[in-house]
This record gives C-alpha cells, sequence and structure tokens, in this order.
C-alpha cells in the first residue's frame, strides 16, 4: 500500500516515494509536521512527561498563531477550539466577544477545527454551553469552581493534532499562498484496501500485537533527564494513546480525498465500528463528534424534558464518573441528578441500583419523580474497575429507565456488546483507542435521538468533517479487531498484575483500589493504577519520575474530583476549605493522587523503569534520593530548552516566525 514516511526516515520505499511525489510542496510540509508532533505526542495539561509538557506547549503555541494571523494582542484576545457545532453553540453563548472565526474547512482542511477569538474582557461568567474535561478547576456534589478561559470552553480533549496542523497550516500559506491546500488528492484512495490491509496483514493475534509495537510512533523518542538523554516511558494511556504507522497512513491517505471518496470512508468507518461495538446497523446507530464529551452533552441535549409528560426526570450516575459523565447531568435543566455510592475498591453497589429504581420507578415513594436515564463508565480512569454492564443494564431496564455507557476507558481494554447486553448509548473517542485525531463516537439505539432534522444535520455534519479522524479511528479499531480484545486483555491484565506485585514490594507507596492481583476481583480491572507518594505531594512524584526516567505520568485529580476526594477521605469540612483555598489561591496545586496507566506499547522494561524510579524516591539507602535543588534545576532547563527547540523546529522550520 501507499505510505508516507517523514524525511529524516531511512526506510522509503517505492510507495512513499510515489506519495511524497504527488503533494504538493505545503502539504508534503504539513504532514511532515504533524508525524513529528506524533512522535512527541501525549495530552496536554496535568501531564508530568517530557511529552506532555512538548504537546501542551504545541497546542498553547497553536493559539497564538491563530491570533497573529488575525493580527489580535495575545494580552487582550485568547483563541478557544472546537468542533463545528460547538463553535455554532458558544457563538450563541458568547456573543460580541467573538471577534473572528477560522474555519479549517474554508482552507482546503478536513480536520473539523474552528478557531474562536475572543475578547478576553468581554466573556461571560458562569458555566459553559457545554460542560465536562477541563472545564472545572474545582468540584464538589454541590458546587463547581469553572477554568478560566479558554479551558472553561474546551470541553473534553481538543483535537490537538489537528490544532496543531491547522495552525501549522496558516504558516505555511504565507509562504506557499491561499490556494496551498485547496487541492484534493490526485488519485482516488481504495477504501476498504487501505481500512483492512496493511503491511502486518499476514499476522493476527499475539505476533501482530508485538510488530504493531515495532511500529509505535515515537518508539525512539528520548527526552533530557538526570541521567542524560533517555527513550521516554509513556505510562499516561488513560489520558491518551500515542498511535501506529498502520493508522498514521490511514489518515494521511484519506483526510485529502473528495467527497465521493469521503462519504464511503464514512460509511465504511461505521460498520467498522458497528461491528467492534456488536452494535447492529438495523438497531443503532453511529454519530461521529469531536470526542466522548461532546457525545455525553448530545445525549443530555436530547433529554429535554418532555412538558407533555407529567413525569419529573432523574438522572443516577455514580461517584465514579469523569467530569464529562458527570457535569452534563448536573446542569440539564428540569432534571434531577442522584449519584450512587462505591465502595474502596471502585465498585457500585447493585442493590442500591435497584432500590433506587424500585423506590422511584415502580412504586412512586418520590411522587411524580421518574429515573429516566442511568449513566455510568465502562472502566473508570481513576480505579480502574469495570462496571457490570450486563448485570446493570437488566437491573435499568427492569424498571423501564434507559442506559448510558461512558466506554472511554473500556473501548481499547475490553470486548462490547452493546446488543447482547442492551446498551442504549455508547460513548467513546478515538484519541484513547490508538487515533489521536479529534474524533468520538455516539452510538445510539435508532429512535431514541428527537432532534429537529436541522440539528441532527448540524450534529453529523460537525463530526463528519474530520474525514482524517474517522478514518484513523475505522484503521485502529479494525488493528484492535485483527488482535483480538481477548488476547489484548490478557496481555494488559498480566502486565498489571507483576506492577502490582513490584510496587507492592515499595515502602512508602499507598495504593488506592483494587491492590491484590491474585484477588478475584482483579480479572475486573483494566491496567489503571493510582497512588500516593509518602512525603511527597502528586506533582513533586510525578515530576521527579520525569526528570529521573523519563517516565510520562499524571496527577492530580484527574477529572474524577469527588471520587479522589472520596477515596483520599477528604471530609466535608476541608472540602469547603478547599474551595476557599482555590478561589483565594487559584494557582494552587490542591492534594490529589499520581496516576499509571498502560496500554499497548508498555512492556515489562517499562514497569521496571517505574519501579527503580519510584525506589530512588522512596528508599532511604539510596544515596541519590534527595535531589539537590540545583540539580533539578538544571535538568529543568534542559527539558525547558528540549521543549521550546521542539515547538521551533514543528511551527516554524521553513516558516517565517511573527515578531
Amino acid at each position: 500500500m501507499d505510505k508516507f514516511v517523514p524525511e529524516s526516515s531511512t526506510h522509503q520505499n517505492t510507495a512513499d516515494q510515489l506519495r511524497s511525489e504527488s503533494l504538493s510542496p505545503a502539504l508534503l510540509q504539513l504532514e511532515q509536521s504533524i508525524y513529528t508532533a506524533l512522535q512527541t505526542y501525549s495530552n496536554v495539561h496535568r501531564g508530568s512527561g517530557q511529552h506532555s509538557m512538548l504537546t501542551t506547549h504545541l497546542y498553547e503555541q497553536a493559539r497564538e498563531v491563530i491570533l497573529n494571523e488575525l493580527g489580535l494582542d495575545k494580552r487582550q484576545y485568547t483563541v478557544i477550539f472546537s468542533s463545528p457545532r460547538r463553535a455554532v453553540l458558544l457563538k450563541k453563548q458568547l456573543g460580541a466577544a467573538v471577534q473572528h472565526t477560522l474555519s479549517s474547512r474554508d482552507h482546503g482542511l478536513s480536520l473539523g477545527v474552528r478557531a474562536l477569538a475572543v475578547r478576553k474582557s468581554a466573556l461571560p461568567k458562569g458555566p459553559p454551553v457545554e460542560s465536562g474535561g477541563g472545564t472545572a478547576k474545582l468540584m464538589s456534589r454541590d458546587w463547581v469552581i469553572w477554568a478560566e478561559a479558554p479551558d472553561k470552553y474546551e470541553a473534553g480533549t481538543p483535537a490537538i493534532i489537528n490544532v496543531i496542523a491547522f495552525a501549522k497550516a496558516l504558516l505555511l500559506k504565507r509562504q506557499f499562498g491561499n490556494d496551498a491546500f485547496q487541492r484534493s488528492e490526485n488519485r482516488s484512495a481504495d477504501v476498504k484496501e487501505i481500512l483492512y490491509r496493511d503491511e502486518l496483514a499476514g499476522y493476527t493475534q499475539r505476533e501482530l500485537l508485538r510488530k504493531l509495537g515495532d511500529t509505535l510512533i515515537g518508539r525512539d523518542s528520548r527526552v533530557p533527564t538526570l541521567n542524560g538523554d533517555q527513550p521516554f516511558i509513556n505510562l499516561d494511556n488513560s489520558a491518551s494513546t500515542p498511535t501506529f504507522e498502520p493508522i498514521w497512513d490511514a489518515f494521511c491517505r484519506f483526510w485529502r480525498q473528495p467527497p465521493d471518496i469521503q462519504q464511503k470512508i464514512i460509511q465504511e468507518v461505521k460498520s467498522i465500528c458497528a461491528g467492534f461495538l456488536n452494535a447492529p446497523p438495523a438497531e443503532y446507530d453511529i454519530i461521529f463528534t469531536s470526542n466522548t464529551t461532546e457525545a455525553v452533552n448530545t445525549v443530555a441535549e436530547n433529554l429535554t424534558p418532555d412538558k407533555t409528560n407529567e413525569s419529573e426526570p432523574v438522572i443516577v450516575n455514580t461517584l465514579l464518573e469523569h467530569s464529562s459523565n458527570e457535569l452534563p447531568w448536573r446542569a440539564l435543566p428540569g432534571h434531577t441528578l442522584l449519584r450512587l455510592s462505591v465502595d474502596k475498591t471502585g465498585f457500585m453497589d447493585l442493590g442500591e441500583l435497584e432500590n433506587l429504581l424500585k423506590a422511584y420507578n415502580r412504586d412512586g415513594v418520590h411522587g411524580c419523580k421518574r429515573i429516566r436515564l442511568v449513566a455510568v463508565n465502562g472502566a473508570s480512569n481513576v480505579l480502574g474497575t469495570c462496571n457490570d454492564l450486563a448485570e446493570i443494564s437488566r437491573i435499568v431496564h427492569q424498571y423501564g429507565a434507559q442506559l448510558l455507557v461512558d466506554a472511554a476507558q473500556l473501548t481499547a481494554h475490553r470486548q462490547i456488546n452493546m446488543s447482547a447486553v442492551n446498551i442504549d448509548y455508547l460513548v467513546f473517542s478515538a484519541h484513547k483507542v490508538y487515533a489521536p485525531f479529534g474524533c468520538g463516537v455516539l452510538a445510539v439505539q435508532k429512535g431514541l435521538l428527537k432532534f429537529s432534522s436541522e440539528q441532527f444535520e448540524l450534529i453529523k455534519a460537525s463530526g463528519e468533517e474530520n474525514i482524517g479522524g474517522i478514518a484513523a479511528l475505522g484503521k485502529a479499531l479494525n488493528l484492535l479487531q485483527r488482535i483480538g480484545m481477548p488476547v489484548i486483555q490478557e496481555e494488559e491484565r498480566s502486565l498489571t498484575r507483576y506492577a502490582y506485585r513490584e510496587l507492592s514490594k515499595l515502602a512508602g507507596i499507598k495504593l488506592y483500589g483494587i491492590t491484590n492481583p491474585d484477588s478475584p476481583e482483579f480479572a475486573h480491572k483494566i491496567g489503571v493504577i493510582v497512588f500516593d507518594v509518602k512525603g511527597k505531594i502528586p506533582n513533586q512524584a510525578a515530576k521527579q519520575l520525569a526528570i529521573r526516567g523519563g517516565i510520562g505520568v499524571r496527577y492530580g485529580c484527574h477529572c474524577a474530583h469527588i471520587l479522589v476526594k472520596h477515596m483520599v477521605g477528604v471530609p466535608p469540612f476541608f472540602e469547603g476549605l478547599q474551595r476557599v483555598i482555590q478561589l483565594l489561591f487559584p494557582k494552587l496545586r490542591l492534594p490529589g493522587v499520581v496516576r499509571v496507566s498502560l496500554g499497548l506499547e508498555n512492556t515489562h522494561r517499562d514497569v521496571d523503569a517505574l519501579i527503580q524510579g519510584l525506589k530512588e524516591m522512596t528508599d532511604d539507602s539510596i544515596k541519590r534520593n534527595a535531589m539537590p535543588k540545583s540539580i533539578i534545576s538544571k535538568v529543568q532547563k534542559q527539558i525547558d530548552r528540549y521543549v521550546q527547540e521542539s515547538v521551533e523546529s514543528i511551527f516554524f522550520r521553513g516558516c517565517k516566525k511573527e515578531q
């Protein structure tokens, strides 16, 4: 198949050369920059590793590129990145604050990106039009301290790579002219050939898993550390996953195709999603969004109270939920939100769920209030526990309610069967299944969405504009199917079990959730591990792992503030005090936990590096335990220089930089 490899590669074959020769110089440079960004890709904000630092700087630099393009002062303006549909909603909410809107589509790029330049002083107070991950700085069961703009308006993980690509394209247009990206691919792609076949076509299951690992983009990336440049170790897969060459190939071959081919891509990837989720097309619709958060907000918007119905609707979820499956429900007008408790290992009480449904929907104990929807995650992004969806669904439907599953953390790790389990709504993001190009999925039983034809067309068109992201998702799911979800589950469980056994040997490490790898409960857990390091606040521990060994983890409350505070035992009084402290000192870091999350690319060697890094922090017999501030400062300067040089290379190599 045709394959694109950047100029730095030493393995460019004839097919690669043919593809490169078919591209315009501007598009060739753009794809090279995207590929370079992918080599160090991680999620933005709150990640401790060098890759997260770099990706965050690239993302924030993209805002400056947009402002420079529009000739606006960054002291007075900021940029909000969004999907096409969210841009429409934001314009209605922000009104005169929106000064300009740039569209990737208007520049000949099928990235699904809108950039809204807004005047900071004119931004309204209060909640955003869509809420979820990243929009809240701190929250409890009863109150929310919203993040500052632009974060407050960028609900969920944004299309980071697509945003970087759009900003780079604007810089390239200064050099190559306004029509630099207006032309489509010279040759139409064979949709099924690229989605289903690749250079790994002869491999299956564990052999395919091993071979795929060799194609990890960024596998040779090295970063500055205390011990010189070392290979970067990504242990932050729950935040976002890296990608692989066959998935990148699919993105490249499809994102510039003409409309007729794009429609074939969309339909084929819908078919792949339906097969992967066991959601037959006769029973379910597949709708593309920008991320999981937008998909949840879409369902919430669809649940506007029916004025012809005398009952008062109630939503039920749990203390386990990510804010993307919590904030949209508490903001839903005319609805009551109830939260189920969880035990110390992270499992919800199914007896409590059934008792609630009996009381509300069968016995009418609460007057005309009726539970309309139960919204739960498939796997916790903090404790890694997997809910018993089959039993939850049985209980929910027995009492006439509907079930929504937030599968953002489940899809890449467990087999899903929507039809057999009878799931009404399921949502997930491509960036958590090795396709980080800004695509999300809402799989919904036919007939449940009640939008007008105009509204539905806007929702559909918004998600489908990001054709490269859709193609990458289709390819990623196809690869996971070829490996086999049972194989992935077994491999990840084995590695997770090894990690727990090694972590349990360390003094000074407090693990949360299921900690015994030999317990029956361990079978219902994905590779997410959270812990405290004695004597260190989470951001300090995470930073030291990066500085000592080039290890990227995540720290804080992980957009699950209610759960983390419940888990670490924050009393009500202190929770109220936290609110006051955060309002008075908004830049202060509050307590949380360190999170390690495993993915397809991780090995025993990665776990060993983590254990060694934690030993150096906790073992008093190791002299290097205490790092002098001067050494930390020196390494941090090297990391800062590495980040800055990388940003300069990706954005401004071959482009004129604005002064």
